[in-house]
């Protein structure tokens, strides 16, 4: 198979697959999203999800949040981890939307980046879930999932992004982020993977993974 042949086979497996695609984290509007993509870093959406409906309870807007101490939104974020910072974050961003954007969140991803705690996959995971703005948000399945694949070397996420970037249409980004990250999940996982169940990998993946694969296989 070229490039351009394995490309559309995983457009159109996913396409397949996920005719229909769940966005993982619960949220309402802009700025529910960006707490709950804030909140997921190093953690899981399952445990997000249970945790942001008690938090957007009390606040699910800037001008409320900020009614609320960094130590109070601490206190109901403790269960997703590293809520030192993450309290810090909300807080502090939630003031910014309303001094600088009346309340709203900014629709660029520069802007976004610029808020406390928001780096570029949350920000990037924002514009395209938020806003249907083409962005390409690489987490951990869609890192190793491209490296898989050979449609990426695997160095960083910085890279990963450029390359999916460059050989996907840009109109089917804000797709197939989350139809990756899903089939990451679902049939390519990190461990616990079995290739026979992974159609994409087993069909079109680098040798060297399917190698590995079946070598380890044997070892056991």
């Amino acid at each position: 198979m070229t490039k351009a042949e394995k490309i559309d086979f995983t457009i159109t497996t996913l396409r397949d697959i996920y005719p229909s695609i769940p966005v993982p984290l619960d949220h309402k509007d802009p700025y529910t999203l960006l707490i709950a993509v804030l909140l997921s870093a190093q953690s899981t959406d399952v445990r997000v999800n249970k945790i942001t409906p008690l938090l957007f309870e009390r606040a699910d807007n800037p001008y409320d949040m900020v009614k609320m101490s960094v130590e109070e939104i601490r206190e109901i974020i403790k269960p997703v981890g590293l809520s030192p910072m993450k309290s810090k974050g909300i807080y502090g961003l939630s003031k910014i939307l309303i001094d600088k954007y009346e309340g709203e969140v900014p629709k660029d991803i520069a802007l976004l980046e610029e808020l406390p705690a928001v780096g570029h996959k949350t920000a990037s995971v924002v514009v395209s879930q938020a806003f249907g703005i083409p962005a390409f948000p690489v987490d951990t399945h869609i890192h190793r999932l491209m490296y898989r694949w050979g449609f990426s070397n695997g160095k960083n996420v910085v890279q990963t992004e450029k390359d999916a970037k460059r050989l996907f249409p840009k109109e089917l980004w804000n797709d197939l982020h989350l139809q990756i990250i899903w089939y990451g999940r679902e049939y390519s996982p990190a461990r616990g993977w079995d290739l026979e169940k992974d159609i994409i990998t087993k069909t079109i993946g680098r040798k060297t993974v399917i190698d590995a694969y079946y070598k380890t296989k044997k070892t056991r």
